[in-house]
């Protein structure tokens, strides 16, 4: 009995010591929402940003994605986020979406630009920049490699076309050996 006992209260340690540390993981990795004021942007395409995504400025979290939703008159992606109260954005702010790899997740990115008028709670960050996958941007430098200046990618290349004039021949005499005779 007193076996079991020990491995009984070794087994509650182990999990009360294992819950302290997702308890710490959770508090130091700033995964929760931020609480804040409320902005949104509208987005041609967001490329898979998912609702808790992060809203960064120069790398820091500053905000949480909370919804998206689809604006029926233009059709454009509307994103909402939630931004820090001690956040407050230029009206001529700029945000992108950004992704932490070829793999990862999708965020937002904020650039504050210079106005000294702020967003206000509820606002719009009128300034944009769309997602650009991967394909495109591949695609893109397939066009400028191809591209010959017109728009058009350039034709394969031709042959060179035989040379029109005849060739003539050489109008100087060979010069004869120093010694030989003449």
């Amino acid at each position: 009995m007193g076996r079991n006992l020990i491995e009984t209260i070794m087994g509650a340690v182990v999990l009360l010591v294992a819950g302290f540390f997702l308890l710490f993981a959770y508090s130091q990795a700033d995964l929760g929402a931020v609480k804040g004021y409320p902005v949104s942007a509208a987005f041609t395409s967001v490329g898979g940003l998912a609702n808790g995504g992060d809203v960064i400025i120069n790398g820091i979290k500053v905000g949480t994605v909370t919804d998206q939703r689809i604006d029926p008159n233009t059709f454009n992606a509307v994103v909402h986020m939630s931004i820090k109260p001690s956040v407050h954005l230029p009206v001529d702010t700029v945000a992108t979406i950004g992704s932490e790899s070829l793999l990862g997740g999708k965020y937002v990115r904020l650039e504050p630009g210079h106005s000294a008028e702020t967003i206000p709670s509820g606002g719009t960050i009128g300034h944009t920049k769309n997602y650009q996958s991967l394909e495109e941007m591949v695609g893109k430098i397939i066009f400028l490699a191809t591209d010959n200046g017109t728009g058009k990618s350039a034709p394969a290349a031709a042959p060179p076309e035989p040379s029109l004039v005849p060739a003539l021949p050489n109008p100087a005499p060979a010069k004869p050996a120093e010694g030989s005779e003449k």
